[in-house]
């Protein structure tokens, strides 16, 4: 078990180094985004970051072989005029190596935020989305359970037909269309709710709470649809084994089989599935936060691209990257620790 945990650690770490360095040399080939809107002083204050980060070179006079001048032309600093060249982009990959190895520095922000670290930001935004989420799996987790075991056994029945239906519709409703309907109704036509969730100040007192609602009824629904139909599909099948059906020739109630048993057994693929759910928290929903003017990662992630920030958007890629491959191992390892005659990496 544990050469098969390092061997995946290993894996992990050279697919996320693979994934990121290509998405960096992808986004280093497009034009440098330079804050123009910020006036010499602030360009040159961006370009100097960029200099101390290894990416751009600085000089008091033209050079040869770097093409033209960054913004085309030279700034003023003090008596002295001075040039800022981008360097071969195999030199900058080389730096942002070493500064993320040395100092876990992903680099800074140049359209939102200029000068402003970029992971730092990402960091920042996080708790948001993780707070929106967590509520969201507090409530859907239970609910998608406890859903799936009733339609599990009441199989072929009206109330199984009913939540197969609903779960149906449910998975093929996008949940930027659930949010949206649900600010129509509840914001604009009931009033009962906020129709943003940042609205440029606090909301304090009583009312704090209804801003979380839409966008926590909004995640819920398909998650509860998605834990309704695995477990619903996993009990059936742990019912209809040869085991289960042993259990009751020797004198257990149907009732006592399935909690002893079927429930026990069935829950084994679902707990992964939880894990995985709770991981993919920290990614959030990109379309629902911009929607619901939540100040997440996810809605950073589309105003650095609406912005063309490519040094955040390249944070947020790194950021969502790890996520997932964290996710993975970690789903793949619960397999073994959530039941031990499960060896991954064992010798046949």
């Amino acid at each position: 078990m544990w050469k098969y945990v390092v061997k995946r650690l290993i894996l992990v770490f050279f697919t996320a180094f693979i994934v990121l360095s290509i998405t960096f040399l992808l986004y280093k080939s497009l034009p440098l985004d330079i804050p123009l809107a910020a006036g010499n002083e602030g360009i040159m204050s961006y370009l100097d970051t960029q200099v101390r980060l290894g990416y751009v070179i600085r000089s008091t006079e033209r050079l040869e072989g770097f093409g033209d001048p960054l913004t085309g032309k030279g700034f003023q600093a003090g008596s002295i005029t001075v040039y800022y060249y981008l360097r071969p982009i195999m030199e900058q990959w080389a730096s942002w190596i070493k500064n993320i190895f040395t100092a876990f520095d992903w680099g800074v922000s140049s359209q939102l935020y200029p000068n402003q670290s970029a992971m730092g930001i990402i960091l920042n935004r996080l708790p948001v989305t993780v707070e929106i989420n967590i509520y969201s799996l507090i409530i859907s987790l239970p609910l998608g359970i406890l859903f799936g075991i009733i339609a599990a056994l009441n199989k072929g029945k009206v109330i199984d037909n009913v939540l197969n239906v609903l779960v149906m519709i449910v998975l093929a409703v996008p949940s930027f269309i659930t949010i949206l309907y649900a600010i129509l109704i509840f914001s604009y036509q009931l009033g009962w709710l906020p129709d943003r969730f940042d609205t440029g100040g606090e909301i304090v007192g009583a009312n704090a709470y209804l801003r979380y609602i839409i966008p926590v009824f909004s995640l819920a629904l398909g998650t509860i649809a998605g834990f309704t139909r695995f477990v619903r599909a996993e009990l059936c099948e742990v019912m209809s084994s040869d085991y289960l059906l042993l259990a009751r020739t020797k004198g257990l109630t149907k009732r006592q089989s399935i909690i002893r048993h079927a429930l026990r057994n069935s829950m084994v693929p679902v707990v992964p599935m939880i894990i995985a759910e709770f991981l993919s928290i920290l990614s959030g929903s990109m379309i629902l936060e911009n929607l619901y003017n939540i100040r997440g990662v996810g809605g950073l992630y589309m105003q650095a691209y609406n912005s063309r920030d490519w040094n955040l958007l390249l944070a947020n890629t790194a950021f969502y990257t790890i996520i997932g491959l964290t996710a993975s191992i970690l789903v793949d390892l619960s397999y073994g620790f959530i039941d031990p005659r499960i060896r991954m990496g064992a010798k046949k």
